[in-house]
């Protein structure tokens, strides 16, 4: 089985990309899904960034409100950017849920790895190279777009105006790695700035290339 990393920054359609892959035949797994079940009410991912974070960040049926963990962790939107205080918030966030997501894409892999011996198994993820996580996979695959493309995509999904969601962007950026430090380690680059059917033809080739290739020793 092929393992194969799909990531870069925030609204660059990542998940778009990855839709496409698995039309393709991959077997794609969202990383921001499995945290989202680890951060269900009962789980211990869950009762570590409650007792963390405190449980003004619940909603009413208890349930995590992820708007309002995003502002404790990464600040207010209004201010654009990431405080040394924010910063050392979003790394206490990441060092209690990545390591169990991390855990859990394993487990994925490995199950999918028993099903289906020959088949390429993809993880996407926002924080890949951040979190260190690049040398468990075999391939990483990085979407890139403008940065104004980034604002207006963002602004579109969150149904909000391009002067928030450009503040928003900002500062949800400040926690990830440029794109261009994510270029420099990626074995296949996807220019998501054009049309649909433009980035449909780089996923065909990359999928392509990744179908030919031998499984690496991680």
């Amino acid at each position: 089985m092929l393992k194969a990393g799909l990531t870069g920054g925030i609204a660059c359609g990542k998940t778009v990309v990855g839709e496409m892959f698995a039309a393709l035949g991959a077997h794609l797994v969202q990383a921001d899904r499995i945290a989202h079940n680890l951060m269900l009410p009962g789980q211990p991912v869950y009762n570590e960034v409650v007792r963390h974070f405190g449980r003004e960040i619940l909603n009413a049926d208890l349930t995590v409100n992820r708007a309002k963990l995003a502002e404790l962790a990464f600040g207010p939107p209004q201010t654009g950017g990431s405080s040394a205080n924010s910063a050392k918030r979003v790394q206490e966030l990441n060092r209690i849920v990545h390591p169990a997501v991390i855990r859990a894409q394993e487990e994925w892999m490995e199950e999918i790895g028993r099903q289906d011996p020959h088949a390429v198994a993809i993880v996407e993820a926002a924080l890949i190279v951040e979190a260190g996580a690049a040398k468990r996979f075999h391939r990483l695959i990085v979407v890139t777009c403008t940065d104004e493309q980034r604002v207006a995509r963002f602004a579109a999904r969150q149904r909000i105006g391009l002067e928030a969601a450009r503040k928003e962007v900002s500062r949800r950026m400040a926690a990830q790695l440029p794109d261009a430090e994510k270029v420099k380690v990626a074995d296949y680059l996807i220019d998501n700035s054009g049309t649909l059917e433009r980035t449909r033809e780089q996923v065909e080739r990359v999928w392509k290339q990744l179908k030919m290739q031998p499984q690496d020793r991680l």
